[in-house]
């Protein structure tokens, strides 16, 4: 199974590294690495802007897929708070599986309701590469590293009352298809990487 491992040290990316250095000396600030098998990687969006003005409003958010790959270089650090502490984490890859599953996070839920963020992910369709998400020992076992898209589930709307649509590449053809319910047409690849892409495999 692929994994994952994760440091996990107790403090905020805004500190200054000598303050960082400092804590790190104290036990209760020793970073710990974990390790942990995923069936999918979970990508974070930027914050869509709260406030538009006039040029802004037909502006929809764009981000390369590798800028929210960055998660995983091993360097990265990302804030998670809980009732009782914050702590930072940072991600790196141990293994590939064979099937890659990305789950591109949408959908944020604070007290009152659900929101979407409608930011566009720019990313390839084919060799997708991960090799420098793996630490330099991992690179030597992998031979290949690219993945190509297959698959796209695409979630249109609103979170409460949207739509799903699936794009498939048919192997056999190399022909993409977009499917909804019974609805089965084909598309461009191009026009793939414009829809609000929501899980790839």
């Amino acid at each position: 199974t692929p994994s994952l491992t994760s440091p996990l040290p107790f403090l905020t990316p805004s500190q200054p590294a000598e303050e960082k250095a400092q804590l790190l000396q104290n036990s209760e600030y020793q970073e710990m690495m974990v390790e942990s098998t995923f069936m999918y990687l979970t990508l974070d969006l930027p914050t869509a802007p709260l406030y538009k003005d006039e040029k802004e409003q037909l502006i929809i958010p764009q981000v390369p897929l590798f800028s929210i790959l960055a998660k995983f270089n091993g360097v990265t650090e990302k804030e998670y708070k809980t009732y009782k502490e914050n702590f930072l984490k940072r991600f790196q890859l141990t293994r590939l599986p064979p099937y890659l599953i990305f789950c591109i996070k949408r959908f944020t839920k604070n007290n009152f309701f659900v929101e979407k963020n409608p930011t566009i992910v720019n990313f390839p369709i084919t060799n997708v590469d991960l090799r420098e998400y793996l630490s330099e020992e991992v690179q030597a076992a992998h031979t290949n590293t690219t993945y190509d898209l297959i698959a796209n589930i695409v979630h249109d709307g609103k979170p409460s009352e949207g739509s799903y649509r699936i794009h498939v590449l048919h192997h056999g053809t190399g022909k993409w298809y977009e499917l909804q319910d019974l609805q089965v047409t084909d598309i461009l690849p191009q026009m793939i990487t414009l829809s609000e892409a929501y899980i790839q495999v």
